[in-house]
């Protein structure tokens, strides 16, 4: 949904028409360190070391080539490649230590029904619950952390996945966390039921225009800087004209 505020043109072009778009090397980066960030609590806690989480990459690169054969000629140097992706891992060993509790769930499916109109789904990346019944929800990112001011619009996804879950089990969760393995730092919210609500309200909010987009058929672009890095820029109607 946040994607349809961004720019209503985009959100058409991928989840509207769903126009195919090349892998992109970031998010497929992206892909391989959170498979195995996933991968690594399968290991035993002593296990889970900064070398054990290395020895992976091979082989779960490997298999995201054979589910997608084009990565094959658009990493031209593997070595790189697995050098920044050794980097963000040994990032990730820097701000939590996974020898120290277990990971409840992980790649958990969240979803709801809000109305007979919206359903809202997700996967979270990681969702711990402590002995005493705490909830905490985690979420890594391989880029870098927003700069100051923006932290609220990044954990706007995980507030969602916070209502989500209290819906489903009448939980608050007590602590949300976005760790950015690209500069090292992690974002942290205490939520409330008051920003649970004010979330549910904005996506409501949001559904709304959705529906009213689609009705019209009216999908306005929003030129940005972002539209430099846009796939669809060529045919985007605000480039075009």
């Amino acid at each position: 949904m946040s994607e349809f505020e961004n720019c209503p043109q985009l959100y058409k072009y991928r989840v509207i028409d769903q126009l195919p778009q090349p892998p992109s090397l970031d998010a497929e980066r992206g892909t391989l360190v959170h498979t195995i960030l996933h991968d690594l609590f399968e290991n035993a806690p002593s296990d889970r070391t900064p070398q054990s989480a290395i020895e992976l990459l091979p082989s779960r690169w490997q298999a995201q080539m054979a589910a997608k054969p084009e990565l094959m000629e658009m990493v031209t140097n593997e070595k790189e490649w697995f050098d920044r992706a050794e980097s963000l891992l040994r990032t990730y060993f820097t701000l939590e230590d996974p020898q120290s509790f277990e990971a409840t769930h992980r790649e958990l499916h969240l979803e709801n029904d809000f109305s007979d109109d919206i359903y809202l789904h997700g996967y979270v990346d990681r969702l711990d619950v402590a002995p005493t019944g705490e909830v905490r929800i985690v979420d890594y990112k391989t880029g870098k952390a927003p700069k100051p001011g923006w932290e609220e619009k990044a954990l706007f996804q995980l507030r969602v996945y916070a209502l989500l879950y209290f819906k489903t089990h009448n939980v608050l969760p007590r602590l949300l966390q976005l760790i950015y393995l690209g500069d090292g730092k992690v974002v942290k919210s205490t939520p409330t039921l008051t920003d649970l609500a004010s979330t549910e309200k904005v996506l409501k909010r949001v559904a709304s225009d959705i529906f009213a987009s689609i009705d019209k058929d009216y999908w306005p672009p929003k030129p940005s800087r972002l539209c430099d890095w846009c796939y669809f820029k060529t045919i985007c109607p605000a480039h075009t004209s």
